[in-house]
């Protein structure tokens, strides 16, 4: 018998092909949705999910970050917006403290099909950020003030109320990498929106928290009805946590296909 080799390596091509795309189904598959963005907080920047972004992309997620400019919600959510647009099917949106109201106001986007908060604030419509925040006359909170309005989190201030679950290492990077964020714009600006309303939402809480005290997150996770877990440590403790963060990512990208 002759064999034709041009048709055995063709068929051999053919035979690669379709077992890739079968993996690849199957891959999909397994993890639920398969695109999660990311969204930062005030006084920090995309970099902060470097260990969740190589934990979600090891386990086959196809994962982005949004950089906030800080400069107004609706730049914000515009920002949120903009990743959205390019994401190629349904999406984990996640958010990290003041990107908590980023996700809330951008999350009725029609490709977002779960949300996830991360010691977060999740306002509903006609609250602010800042307006959540417990106000103390005695005890201000810690930020420095610019002439156009924008507040720094004070350098002092910082690695002991902002970045106690890191390293001093970590948190001085953090520190010195930190973008501020309008005050009237952004952070007093109140929600239009409340996408936790119509879509599933999932919670992690952290129990040391400086920023979010841990009742007013309690609060927030309570009257939208999420699935809560619980880290310790402080604002940063998603960072300190990157495992038990990824977890519960996956865990929403998983139920959300369902």
């Amino acid at each position: 018998m002759t064999i034709n080799l041009k048709t055995v390596l063709a068929a051999g091509a053919l035979a690669l092909a379709v077992g890739a795309s079968s993996v690849g189904s199957v891959a999909a598959q397994d993890i639920g949705v398969k695109n999660i963005v990311l969204v930062h907080g005030a006084w920090a920047n995309g970099s902060g999910w470097g260990p969740i972004y190589e934990i979600l992309k090891k386990d086959g997620y196809n994962v982005r970050m949004v950089q906030n400019p800080l400069t107004s919600l609706a730049d914000d959510v515009a920002a949120t917006d903009r990743v959205l647009d390019r994401m190629d099917g349904p999406t984990i949106l996640v958010g990290h403290s003041y990107g908590g109201a980023v996700i809330t106001e951008a999350g009725d986007h029609e490709k977002v099909v779960g949300l996830v908060y991360v010691e977060a604030f999740m306002p509903d419509v006609g609250e602010s950020v800042f307006g959540m925040i417990p106000q103390d006359p005695n005890h201000p909170p810690p930020f420095d003030f610019t002439a156009d309005g924008f507040a720094f989190f004070n350098e002092q201030a910082f690695a002991p109320g902002f970045a106690d679950s890191l390293s001093m290492e970590d948190a001085e990077f953090m520190r010195d990498s930190q973008v501020p964020i309008s005050l009237n714009d952004a952070g007093a600006f109140p929600l239009t929106v409340a996408a936790w309303k119509t879509k599933p939402t999932w919670y992690q809480t952290a129990d040391a928290d400086h920023v979010i005290p841990p009742e007013l997150q309690k609060f927030m996770y309570e009257r939208a009805g999420s699935t809560v877990e619980t880290v310790s440590g402080g604002h940063l403790a998603f960072i300190a946590h990157a495992d038990a963060t990824a977890k519960l990512i996956e865990t929403a990208a998983t139920a959300a296909a369902q």
